[in-house]
């Protein structure tokens, strides 16, 4: 009976230790994304951080909104890779296509100093086109997982806008934990 007793004392023990809470539940309200978004409206291109969470210590997830303008008003711009950081979009509103994979054109290391370095996305690489990647058309609800060092960009936007959400899993806890853009003003 000893030994049955102490064999559920371990097993108990070990299931509260794998469910042990990693933090608070983060909430980012759509009012917040819909404000942060139409504050940037004037923008061709936009990227806003919207948090920054500190998951149990392990690695950082960060939750940003973008849009960027129709091709047309400006050209496309140039394309991005990012050294540590995963990128999960999720297209809210507009059109494209989005390339990835393949080589940037005139690849170069962003300032360590940056805002994309320091708050969006730890090292990065920034450049022309992306020439040899893989093109997708994209729209509302769409999803793209874009791994580290992976090249990336909108060769096209067809609608006057393309909004989309940006979750940033950050294993090596590059950007700033804590960071929460409705309490810096």
């Amino acid at each position: 009976m000893k030994k049955v007793l102490f064999a559920l004392a371990a097993f108990a023990t070990s299931l509260a230790a794998q469910h042990t809470p990693r933090g608070e539940a983060t909430y980012i309200t759509s009012a917040e994304i819909q404000a942060t978004v139409k504050k940037t409206a004037a923008s061709n291109v936009n990227d806003t951080q919207l948090r920054v969470v500190d998951i149990g210590g392990d690695y950082n997830v960060a939750v940003g909104i973008l849009h960027r303008g129709n091709t047309g008003v400006n050209g496309a711009g140039g394309g991005l890779e990012h050294q540590f950081v995963t990128e999960v979009y999720q297209i809210v509103s507009g059109t494209g296509t989005f390339v990835t994979g393949g080589n940037l054109e005139n690849p170069k290391e962003s300032a360590p100093d940056s805002q994309i370095v320091k708050l969006l996305d730890g090292p990065s690489v920034t450049g022309g086109p992306v020439k040899g990647g893989v093109s997708r058309k994209v729209g509302p609800g769409d999803m793209l997982i874009i791994p580290p060092n992976t090249p990336h960009w909108f060769s096209e936007i067809t609608s006057d806008q393309v909004v989309y959400t940006v979750v940033r899993i950050d294993p090596k806890k590059l950007l700033p934990a804590g960071y929460d853009a409705s309490k810096s003003k």
